[in-house]
């Protein structure tokens, strides 16, 4: 499969790696040069320096031929251009942004565009870990893998100075 992915941020950078690792042909759109080093030295795919809701920017990496591309800057507007971008001059049969505001998200599925948002995925995420616990939740909240120290503080710490005293036994 073709993918375009704006933003190479954790989020860009990990969905990048995942799929160039499943055997796709992963295309990165990011402003900032830097922001490609957040790719392992592993990565296969290409990477393009400008912004995702540039049309040359977005034909130089391929739009014509891809077959999805996923929005993931940090502005829901930036995504929701560019994913438009992709959706309705370039064809791409499938389109997904990822918008913070869960009623933009709403609007812009009626646009015909795939959206995450991730407050609706962190609150549900949330109550159903409050509900069921964290193992209820598919690996979207981990539970832990040590159990808390027992006792008291160490003498001297941060916490010791704010740990109210023990009431003494009788």
């Amino acid at each position: 499969m073709r993918v375009i992915i704006i933003g190479c941020g954790r989020v860009g950078a990990m969905t990048a790696a995942t799929l160039d690792e499943r055997g796709d042909h992963v295309t990165v759109i990011d402003v900032e040069q830097r922001a490609f080093t957040r790719l392992p030295s592993t990565f296969g795919g290409v990477t393009v320096r400008g912004s995702g809701t540039d049309e040359d920017v977005l034909r130089s990496a391929g739009a014509e031929m891809a077959e999805l591309l996923i929005a993931l800057t940090q502005g829901d507007n930036r995504n929701a251009m560019s994913a438009q971008l992709g959706k309705h001059i370039f064809g791409i049969p499938r389109v997904i942004a990822k918008i913070n505001d869960p009623l933009r998200a709403e609007a812009y599925r009626t646009l015909g565009l795939e959206t995450i948002c991730r407050t609706v995925v962190l609150a549900d995420a949330l109550v159903l870990a409050a509900a069921e616990g964290a193992e209820a939740t598919n690996g979207a909240v981990k539970p832990p893998t040590a159990e808390p120290r027992q006792g008291t503080p160490p003498r001297g710490s941060r916490a010791s100075a704010q740990a109210p005293a023990a009431p003494e036994e009788s």
